[in-house]
């Protein structure tokens, strides 16, 4: 077994054969699925943005381009770049193309501040990201960053179209970082790299948990995401004829894989890139292109619900609405289902795992009153107590979970890393749930909070 990244922790091998022997784990990086849909589903849109339609024929295309592009500038198989896009076909060409390269892409959402200290931790040699964004200067945060760290010598800056940058073309400022624009990163394809599906695909940053008040960074390996996102599609019937709206970010793991973009793109299906969840936006969003399934937390759900009888726009196209970050209480379930009218799915998945959501086909009582089960038939769940014990169905205890999708340690740890695991590879999630008598879960809030029930 080739070894993963350096600062991550690989899966014991008993568990990688095990995975491997379930047909969980596939052996294809991301980037070169991308080339079997492109295949398969070719003239098919995959990716829509206010104007641009891009057919999975043209994403691989661009995907293939860049990533020559990318190595043209320097960038070599596991270096680092931080990618900070928002919800533009851009992100998803970038991350590709850095995958296709052998590069590791950082998710980082936008708005985040942290950018500096994810370049420190990871190393990164590079950064993609909008020139400006919602009145912030982001290259001009680079420069102070790629100032302060010397391995940051490359800048991508995204322009919306129809815009030009001020920083002109290639630059090199009195650092040595040099600039470009993120259009400008094209080139004649080159041969493949030889897969490696048991590598890193890339890095998110989860939520810090108060240790050390340094970036968490969680390592998903090409073969754990794709099967999480593929899981996750087959769960709710996606097919070719579904449309997916991505109004969170798209460096969430939530609008990522649960099933969110890579699980609509396994599917055939088409991603409509929506910079954010205000039904302003969203609703003509969902009637113009038809939206079958969407992600959205319940404030934002409940926006929609609110904003609907002004918007008069038709959203009979929509047949389930994910919700997740906080648990949904039964009465915005109930509205939720009745005004939108399209079924509800509680989701419960942080960047480390496990993923655990609801099934379209579960009673009411479980869809309004619970998170739902794990995604994965070997997602390994305990509830356990202050003294490290089971505790029995129906009490509050710290959710330990492990599994084909997650990560067994994150990325160059800092802090009392031992915490965050049992010896016997459990990760310990912060979280505090307890098992209904059919097997379901009921987040009930962080371990060492009181119980919310």
């Amino acid at each position: 077994m080739a070894s993963m990244l350096e600062g991550c922790t690989p899966w014991p091998q008993a568990f990688v054969d095990r995975y491997w022997a379930a047909g969980h784990w596939g052996g294809s990086t991301l980037d070169n699925l991308l080339r079997g849909w492109a295949l398969q589903y070719g003239p098919r849109t995959a990716l829509v943005h206010g104007g641009t339609r891009l057919t999975y024929a043209n994403l691989n295309r661009r995907v293939d381009r860049m990533a020559a592009g990318f190595r043209l500038r320097g960038l070599r198989p596991g270096m680092r770049v931080v990618v900070q896009l928002p919800n533009v076909p851009e992100f998803v060409v970038s991350t590709f193309a850095l995958m296709r390269a052998g590069v590791v892409p950082v998710l980082c959402p936008v708005p985040h501040s942290g950018v500096p200290e994810l370049v420190r931790v990871t190393q990164a040699v590079g950064y993609v990201g909008p020139a400006e964004y919602k009145g912030f200067d982001h290259t001009a945060m680079a420069a102070d960053t790629a100032a302060r760290w010397p391995f940051l010598r490359r800048v991508f800056t995204y322009e919306p179209p129809g815009t030009e940058s001020p920083y002109g073309g290639l630059t090199t400022d009195p650092s040595n970082c040099q600039y470009a624009p993120l259009g400008s990163i094209d080139a004649a394809p080159e041969p493949a790299l030889p897969p490696d599906a048991g590598q890193v695909a890339f890095l998110l940053v989860g939520d810090a948990d108060g240790t050390d008040g340094g970036p968490v960074l969680v390592p998903r390996t090409h073969n754990d995401f794709a099967y999480q996102a593929r899981a996750a599609a087959e769960l709710v019937s996606l097919t070719e004829e579904d449309v997916y709206l991505a109004a969170l970010p798209a460096a969430s793991v939530f609008a990522l894989g649960c099933p969110g973009i890579v699980g609509t793109l396994t599917a055939g299906g088409t991603v409509v890139l929506a910079d954010g969840t205000d039904p302003a936006a969203c609703l003509p969003l969902v009637e113009r292109e038809r939206v079958t399934v969407t992600s959205l937390p319940p404030e934002a759900a409940a926006a929609w619900l609110d904003a609907l009888p002004s918007a008069r726009a038709d959203v009979s196209s929509l047949r389930l609405v994910q919700t997740g970050g906080t648990p949904l209480s039964r009465a915005a379930a109930e509205r939720l289902a009745c005004g939108l009218g399209a079924r509800p799915q509680q989701v419960f998945a942080p960047a480390e795992g496990p993923v655990v959501l609801t099934r379209p086909a579960d009673p009411d009582a479980t869809v309004y009153g619970t998170q739902g089960r794990p995604l994965s038939p070997d997602d390994e769940i305990r509830l356990v107590g202050a003294d490290g014990r089971t505790v029995p169905d129906g009490e509050p205890g710290e959710l330990l979970a492990r599994g084909p999708y997650t990560p067994r340690g994150r990325y160059r740890p800092a802090g009392d890393e031992a915490r965050r695991f049992t010896p016997d590879g459990f990760l310990r999630t912060g979280v505090l749930a307890r098992r209904t008598a059919d097997g379901d879960l009921v987040v009930t809030g962080r371990a060492g909070d009181s119980p919310a029930g």
